[in-house]
């Protein structure tokens, strides 16, 4: 492991004065000026619209270069992780900073699969929703009461409750995912099993009816880990910022992990792969792509590409590789023939990779193209996109969570602003407004 390296102080000049502010290395990727006592010195505050030139914390889990298209957990590159490894190796790695040997991995994955059944109880909830409910909105007001159900984990100050709390949010959020899309259709819940990996219970419990046995294809089971090893983290986005914000309060892990959904759920953040097929359900068929890419060629359109570009990413997105040889797996598995939006999706990425438009703009095919993709394929509606995304991003908020618990430098968030408004007036009887 690198060691932060050495950074000369920075100076700023302002009003007149000079101010040294302190220079942070990290073990890689760019130093951060350190503008925490500024305020306390000069009487000022920096301003960051969104926050996306001031780092919050200091993290060891993840680590992302956007002009190489480099994502790393804890060192290991994202392909290697998701070619090689399985979710349950990734989620050991993310939480606990090292590949577990093979007891460590027998005992984790025996934990995880023996957290799986939800509270009886907890049933009801779903109840209370009506029908047609987002499966978002459930999982936000299910995830978020887990804490009523399981009050023995969640004091924050208690090393071995968190540990409980993390265990359980990894293992039941498969569960209370699928509970939310066969209440959303209408079907029963169905129960994990416990001799199945973690990708194949949770497709199991999608999918499978009372009124037939059916066997969980290991060719689809292996994609939907992937997926899941795909999204597991991603560093300080707008969730996990959301999921530390509000743990820095002391709120228990499963409002911490209800407050990230509700984040992921805006469609700027979690919803692309959504926002993806509904292109393609708009351009409708093969025919219709020169006119849609037309479109997206001109600068006074406001039509855009959806799937293609990633706001981070200015190279290839590293996770994109590995979707894309997921995505054919998946589609030549189920010999998918005779659908329309799938032959828009592969005629625009065949454009995509060989015309010189995209390729200068590097406008490559994105993870939630392939994602999007990939799942409408295995059977999920779009509904249920954000939902999965939530399950597999639950490990990285766990993660995040744990190394600000555990740091001493942690404080309570606290965004400052550039006051706007009116300046002091005096209240004035209604009679005489």
């Amino acid at each position: 492991m690198s060691e932060p390296k050495d950074a000369p102080a920075a100076k700023l000049e302002s009003g007149g004065n000079d101010y040294n502010l302190n220079v942070h290395g990290g073990s890689i990727g760019p130093s951060v000026i350190d503008v925490s006592g500024l305020y306390g010195s000069s009487g000022q505050f920096t301003y960051d619209p969104g926050f996306t030139s001031t780092a919050s914390c200091k993290s060891s889990i993840t680590y992302i270069d956007g002009e190489e298209g480099i994502l790393l957990h804890r060192g290991y590159p994202i392909e290697q992780l998701a070619e090689k490894g399985n979710f349950i190796e990734t989620c050991y790695l993310l939480m606990h900073g090292e590949l577990p040997n093979n007891d460590e991995l027998q005992e984790f994955e025996q934990a995880i699969t023996m957290h799986t059944m939800v509270h009886e109880q907890l049933q009801k909830f779903y109840s209370g929703f009506r029908r047609d409910a987002h499966p978002m909105a459930i999982m936000v007001g299910v995830v978020g009461a887990l804490s009523a159900f399981y009050h023995d984990s969640t004091d924050i100050n208690d090393p071995d409750q968190r540990k409980i709390a993390s265990r359980r949010l990894i293992a039941k959020i498969p569960t209370i995912a699928a509970m939310a899309y066969k209440y959303h259709i209408g079907q029963p819940f169905a129960y994990p099993q416990n001799n199945l990996s973690y990708a194949a219970n949770f497709l199991h419990m999608c999918f499978s009816v009372p009124s037939e046995q059916r066997e969980v294809n290991p060719i689809l089971a292996r994609a939907m880990d992937r997926i899941f090893i795909l999204h597991a983290d991603h560093e300080q986005n707008a969730s996990t910022s959301t999921v530390r914000l509000a743990g820095s309060s002391g709120a228990n892990p499963f409002a911490c992990i209800a407050a990230g959904i509700a984040c992921l759920w805006g469609p700027a953040h979690g919803g692309a792969n959504e926002a993806a097929l509904d292109m393609l359900a708009e351009i409708g068929s093969v025919d219709r792509i020169p006119e849609f890419i037309k479109r997206a060629k001109d600068k006074n359109d406001p039509f855009r590409l959806m799937g293609f570009g990633h706001r981070v990413y200015k190279n290839y997105d590293p996770r994109a590789r590995v979707m894309h040889k997921t995505c054919h797996e998946v589609l030549g598995e189920l010999g998918i023939k005779d659908d329309p939006l799938l032959d828009v999706a592969m005629e625009l990425e065949r454009i995509a990779l060989s015309d010189d438009y995209f390729i200068e703009k590097k406008l490559y095919p994105n993870i939630d193209f392939y994602s999007g993709i990939t799942l409408k394929a295995m059977g999920f509606p779009t509904t249920m996109f954000t939902v999965l995304f939530a399950l597999a991003r639950t490990v990285g908020w766990v993660s995040q969570w744990n190394e600000m618990i555990e740091d001493p430098s942690q404080r309570i968030g606290r965004p400052r602003q550039l006051y706007i408004g009116a300046t002091h007036r005096d209240y004035v009887p209604v009679e005489k407004r």
